[in-house]
């Protein structure tokens, strides 16, 4: 899995002038799913962003984690992460999972961040999300800007 996490003020994605997910401060999660991933890596993403230490403390260092703030996530399905761009002007989306396993795994990873929803300590305050396949149009408030690109 690859993911894109953005700190952010505020996010929200919408589907045909329909805001679907919105949250206040936390991560907004691009989430790219390819074929050779499974409960490891969905486990293992799902873990990184929820300790991924990009919140200041109270020197301003980054050194709390979305768990340690109980900030909001949002997460949305990202095909094109899973995208090889290594060579060309082309990308190449041979490493992609096909669009059956990218949602499977996707959901999983939303079912299993749910769970982490409201749990002490704090856990995460509210879970939003994308919809697989559609045509989404994210807006946000990158807080920093604070962004990082995580792989397992």
């Amino acid at each position: 899995m690859k993911g894109l996490i953005q700190r952010v003020s505020s996010a929200s994605v919408s589907i045909d002038g329909e805001i679907v997910g919105e949250i206040g401060g936390g991560l907004l999660l691009f989430l790219g799913v390819q074929k050779t991933d499974g409960a490891a890596e969905q486990k293992r993403m799902l873990e990184r962003v929820l300790e991924y230490r990009v919140f200041p403390d109270e020197q301003g260092r980054m050194n709390r984690s979305l768990r340690d703030c109980g900030g909001d996530l949002l997460v949305v399905p990202q095909f094109t992460l899973a995208a090889d761009t290594s060579k060309g002007s082309r990308p190449s989306f041979s490493s992609a999972a096909r669009p059956e396993r990218g949602e499977y795994w996707f959901n999983a990873f939303v079912d299993a961040a749910r769970q982490e929803v409201d749990v002490a300590p704090p856990g995460i305050g509210h879970l939003a999300t994308g919809r697989f396949g559609a045509d989404m149009q994210v807006q946000l408030v990158n807080d920093g800007p604070v962004t990082f690109q995580l792989s397992v």
